[in-house]
């Protein structure tokens, strides 16, 4: 079976020579690739192609995938947006008192999934002639699905769905905390226990990315439903309120359907009982694997290779370091030093015992929101005075802030490509730009204006324009916000790559435990009360900060034999007291 996939979002006849269509060698007819009259993209016939190849290279666009499938797939596609287009293969199966798990890459079909399992999108079983509700039933007669659908559609089910960008949310919805609360029956207790109770007086367009997800969360828990969809709960929020949610989630949907989108796979692991690993080519197809556990699904997606699909979906393997390891550099070897620091922003105060970052170091910053982490990062690069204390050593640095939004706005007429050279002049020569085109997915966006980017894609510009500077230092604040598993991992090792092959240094302001263990050689915890104090000593090696914070936020993690992944413990199970015994949160097997 041949499927071949035009992009509509990067095909543009307008800025090419229609190549797809002169060089196909069967083309002369005009029969195998052609102009759609009401979209005026490329149309290619999937049953007339051969696959040759030719039109996917010659497209300057990169806008065509043609691909080979196995043919029992056909009987297995679930939805297709337009003739040409991506296509979606099998649905996860839904069990009732089970939360499914679902880990891939963006652009395969996790936001279609979570559309059809809501009711929100009725799958057209890819038939140009679209599906009715009985035809959905039909197909997946035998399985839960057809109980599940028939459920659905006989609106015997409710359901809610946690939408995933919920940066829109103050866009269809207005007033305060408190009154957005009242309309969705938030209960008081919800609003205590994730601490929204404070905000209650707060516009809802001030509120900051974290304080949206979790009113989000809260509104979603509050529904009396028998399915609950989460798409991507985690995204901005820390990784104290990452763990408390994921708690809070399996306590309120005991007895129900639920599904998760996730990229942090610590917390997906946590969170659900059963996952799925989605694979395929981002933008034309996407394949939803049979049913694992929820541990069993992360590993194997973590080793690349699908053993009960017979599938590999990557060429290496993603290993964590089950030992902890020593800090090697020494003040000596210093790029950036400090001496004792306090800052007090109106009524926040930040203390920052002496440390520094040597040559060759990652130093990874983890701690809740509210406490200054950010607030170091922008005293370390100059936009802040300390009112105590001095910071000397810093030279070259690259800065990736936290708020990126800004930077669209302010060039928004600029194509992509240009605003890249005006930050990293001659990006395209620098010897890691080819890995970070491939692994950010860059290609695609080179051409769009940065004020045409969504949130996903403008991070990934971003930080790969602070990656590609040339610096002694290199400082990313959240630089794996709205980006898939792939591009964390591609971000953690090109991050390492520099760091070794340079000999400079970076700190990595970041929420993801798994992707900090992943790359980071030492590790600064700051602790305090969020929007009044906050303290940090470090950066410290990895052991001791770790113990330190996780001591703190009182939880405990263990290591995955396989792969080595850090993996947090259930609360007051044996292992969770155990390690508590030992004083050992987080360097477990």
């Amino acid at each position: 079976m041949r499927i071949a996939v035009v992009d509509r979002d990067s095909c543009d006849p307008k800025k090419c020579g229609q190549e797809c269509i002169k060089y196909c060698p069967l083309n002369k007819g005009g029969k195998v690739v052609w102009l759609d009259e009401n979209t005026g993209k490329a149309v290619i016939s999937e049953k007339l192609c051969i696959g040759c190849g030719i039109c996917v290279h010659k497209c300057p666009f990169s806008a065509i995938t043609i691909t080979n499938l196995p043919d029992e797939l056909e009987s297995d596609c679930v939805h297709r947006y337009f003739p040409g287009g991506f296509k979606l293969y099998r649905l996860p199966m839904l069990k009732r008192g089970t939360i499914v798990g679902i880990i891939g890459r963006n652009a395969l079909g996790k936001t279609t999934i979570a559309k059809i399992l809501a009711g929100e999108l009725v799958p057209n079983l890819c038939k140009e002639t679209g599906a009715s509700h009985d035809d959905v039933i039909k197909a997946f007669r035998g399985t839960e699905l057809q109980t599940y659908f028939s459920e659905l559609y006989g609106k015997r089910m409710k359901t809610v769905h946690k939408i995933q960008y919920i940066e829109l949310i103050p866009l269809y919805l207005k007033g305060t905390v408190r009154d957005i609360a009242e309309k969705a029956k938030i209960p008081q207790e919800l609003m205590e226990r994730l601490g929204l109770s404070k905000l209650a007086d707060r516009d809802i367009s001030n509120l900051s990315g974290g304080e949206l997800q979790k009113l989000a969360i809260a509104a979603a828990l509050s529904k009396d439903a028998d399915v609950y969809i989460f798409d991507e709960p985690s995204t901005h929020l820390d990784v104290v309120e990452r763990v408390r949610i994921a708690a809070l989630m399996r306590e309120k949907t005991q007895g129900k359907f639920a599904v998760v989108v996730e990229h942090d796979f610590t917390i997906l692991d946590y969170l659900a009982d059963t996952a799925v690993v989605l694979y395929g080519k981002p933008g034309a197809y996407g394949i939803v694997s049979h049913p694992l556990g929820a541990r069993e699904a992360v590993n194997e997606y973590l080793s690349g290779y699908l053993a009960h699909e017979n599938m590999r979906i990557r060429n290496e393997a993603i290993k964590f370091e089950v030992r902890p390891p020593e800090r090697k550099t020494s003040r000596q070897r210093a790029l950036a030093q400090w001496t004792d620091l306090s800052i007090t922003l109106d009524t926040f105060r930040l203390r920052v015992k002496s440390g520094y970052i040597g040559r060759g170091e990652i130093v990874g910053v983890i701690g809740p929101n509210g406490v200054g982490k950010t607030t170091f990062v922008r005293m370390l690069v100059g936009e802040l005075k300390p009112d105590e204390g001095e910071i000397f050593g810093v030279s070259a640095v690259s800065y990736k802030p936290q708020y990126i939004r800004q930077i669209a706005v302010k060039n928004s007429e600029v194509p992509v490509r240009l605003w890249l050279a005006k930050e990293a002049p001659e990006y395209s020569d620098n010897p890691i730009w080819p890995d970070i085109s491939s692994g950010l997915g860059l290609s695609n966006v080179l051409d769009k204006t940065m004020g045409e980017l969504s949130g996903g894609e403008l991070q990934r510009v971003v930080v790969a324009a602070s990656l590609l500077k040339k610096a002694d230092l290199y400082v990313l604040d959240e630089p794996m916000a709205y980006l898939d598993v792939e591009q964390r991992i591609a971000v953690a090792r090109t991050v390492r790559r520099i760091i070794e092959e340079s000999e400079s240094a970076a700190l990595v302001v970041e929420h993801d435990v798994a992707m900090l263990d992943y790359m980071s050689s030492s590790i600064m915890p700051f602790l305090g009360a969020s929007g009044v104090e906050g303290y940090s000593e470090g950066p410290l090696d990895m052991r001791t900060g770790m113990n330190i914070f996780l001591k703190w936020i009182d939880v405990t993690f263990r290591r995955e034999p396989k792969t080595g992944r850090p993996r947090v413990n259930k609360p007051g199970s044996v292992l969770d007291r155990e390690q508590k015994e030992r004083g050992e949160y987080y360097y477990a097997t």
